[in-house]
């Protein structure tokens, strides 16, 4: 799979998880501490003109996207399609024999392959952040999820240390002692610290 193919299938879950939510699907909790649906969106739409900012020399998020404030102003469908429109036509314009691209990302500049992956990252987590929060399927198949982990290893184990990133998480156990069974992308998510199984209610 190459990687304009799985950021065309992160966006695609991003619009997936966003599609028909209403004003109070915006306000319930989600795996992200503090945040709720409505932030979540905030941050990612933000991190995607990011992305597409540091790829064009463009303006970008014209808010924090570390600060949402959850105060979208607009359709969150029509808010979101702008950004991912954005990012996808920002990376069609990477020359195809780029050594490197400038991104959002610490150290800022990353080879086309991983910075593809770290945008696509992003928005794929985000997608289930928000998808789990309204109840609904795990966006991240197994072969989207196998593709960003080895790119997720390289970005965040050098930010951790600096509280870009929770703790990476064991897989749980059932009662015999082995490790239970997962959905697909369970191991990347407990790699950024979030839990496969997260619930509101939990």
């Amino acid at each position: 799979m190459t990687g304009r193919l799985v950021l065309e299938q992160a966006h695609q879950a991003l619009r997936a998880a966003v599609r028909g939510v209403d004003a109070a699907g915006l306000r319930l909790p989600t795996p992200c501490e503090k945040w709720d649906a409505a932030q979540v969106l905030q941050h990612a739409v933000g991190d995607q003109l990011a992305f597409a900012a540091f790829l064009t020399g463009g303006p970008g998020p014209t808010e924090d996207p570390f600060a949402p404030s959850g105060e979208l102003g607009d359709d969150p469908g029509a808010l979101l399609e702008s950004a991912l429109t954005a990012a996808a036509a920002a990376w069609a314009d990477v020359p195809a024999d780029a050594e490197e691209v400038r991104v959002p990302v610490p150290p800022n500049a990353m080879s086309p392959a991983l910075g593809l992956g770290a945008c696509a990252l992003d928005a794929a987590v985000h997608a289930w952040d928000i998808a789990v929060a309204l109840g609904r399927p795990s966006p991240l198949t197994a072969e989207l999820a196998g593709y960003l982990l080895p790119a997720a290893r390289q970005i965040v184990e050098p930010l951790r240390n600096f509280g870009a990133y929770a703790p990476a998480l064991e897989p749980a156990a059932d009662p015999a002692g082995a490790p239970a069974a997962e959905e697909p992308g369970g191991e990347l998510l407990r790699y950024l610290g979030r839990r496969p199984d997260w619930s509101p209610l939990v």
